[in-house]
């Protein structure tokens, strides 16, 4: 065992550090390369061996991550990272505001702008990678029961180094083998036939929806997937829009100095961006963001579904794009920049 974890390191450290390769191996892309998931690769890093096997090097933490993430506090500005297979979120902020109630976290201190469900956290690793040219780069990375990556913490130049090593001795776990359990990736539950949903009692709730966090609520009440519901939905609430709806919106609202709420998750995290956009960039499949404390790249490509979608509030009509893989996952969610209590903004409208 110790010699496939000596091996996978030599692996990431011929990937990560070779002249063809350079920076552009991501960890994610190694591990897809050697068939396994990117904790496990995270987690052969675990334990001692020589800087000649690996550059990386890994610490694992106790799961307690409500009070791990609350000390992040400590560590000042920092790059907050949330993805899924479509899309990456890279916001740079503090981490202040942090709460916790019924496994599910928050935290609402300005730039980084968070929703943490807990439940589908297994993994935590503090990370240290010595890279190409030279510099050190250090994160805290967390990942769920299958492997694949949550959320990551990226240590910035002016992040609080000192509350960043107390933080990681407060919170090391006692075992440090290498290594990880994996499960197999939940599968999506089949869709309820469109014949057995309740339509007008559907149509009826959500014409009657009073607030926009409500609407997940109606989804489990009425047995519906997310697209399925839009392609259930009156007209006046769900229209299907052109797959490059999401570039002509990004460009137009950073052309038109619109701001915007952009939100990107998967099973165990939400990341959001408030505020107006710059500068929009095309790369091959990639749809970017490149701002200052605010990068999004998004895949294109695997845009299957995009849709306009109006619910009903306290405030008023709330309009967003909401953009699906082939799968049926959401890819991103856009909405016009606003607070509980106001209506929406007739720019983004």
């Amino acid at each position: 065992m110790q010699a496939s974890f000596s091996r996978l390191r030599q692996a990431f450290g011929h990937a990560r550090l070779s002249p063809s390769a350079g920076q552009s191996a991501r960890h994610r892309d190694i591990a897809h390369k050697l068939q396994i998931s990117e904790g496990e690769l995270v987690a052969a890093h675990l334990g001692a061996f020589t800087a000649e096997e690996s550059p990386l090097r890994a610490q694992r933490l106790q799961p307690l991550w409500p009070e791990l993430i609350e000390a992040c506090e400590a560590l000042g500005d920092l790059m907050a990272l949330t993805r899924n297979e479509s899309c990456v979120h890279e916001k740079t902020g503090a981490y202040r505001g942090a709460s916790a109630q019924g496994g599910v976290g928050l935290v609402l201190g300005g730039a980084i702008d968070l929703r943490l469900f807990y439940r589908a956290w297994a993994h935590g690793f503090a990370l240290s990678e010595r890279l190409a040219d030279g510099a050190e780069q250090r994160s805290l990375q967390f990942f769920d029961a299958s492997g694949q990556a949550i959320h990551k913490i990226f240590l910035r130049p002016e992040s609080n180094q000192a509350a960043y090593q107390a933080l990681v001795q407060r919170f090391a776990h006692e075992d440090q083998v290498p290594g990880i359990q994996v499960e197999a990736a939940p599968t999506e539950p089949a869709e309820k036939p469109d014949a057995e949903i309740d339509l007008a009692g559907f149509h009826a709730a959500w014409a009657s929806l009073r607030d926009t966090h409500d609407f997940f609520a109606l989804l489990r009440r009425f047995g519906l997937s997310r697209t399925q519901a839009l392609r259930l939905a009156e007209p006046q609430f769900a229209q299907a829009l052109p797959l490059a709806a999401a570039q002509e919106l990004l460009s137009r609202a950073a052309q038109e100095a619109v701001p915007l709420m952009v939100f990107t998750g998967n099973a165990g995290a939400i990341q959001i961006h408030s505020g107006p956009i710059q500068r929009v960039a095309v790369m091959g499949p990639w749809l970017n963001v490149l701002d200052a404390g605010f990068n999004l790249h998004l895949r294109e490509d695997h845009i299957a579904q995009a849709w306009l979608v109006r619910k009903p509030t306290v405030d008023g009509l709330v309009c967003s794009l909401e953009l699906f893989d082939a799968q049926g996952r959401n890819i991103a969610m856009m909405f016009g920049e606003r607070k509980p209590g106001q209506a929406e903004r007739c720019d983004w409208r």
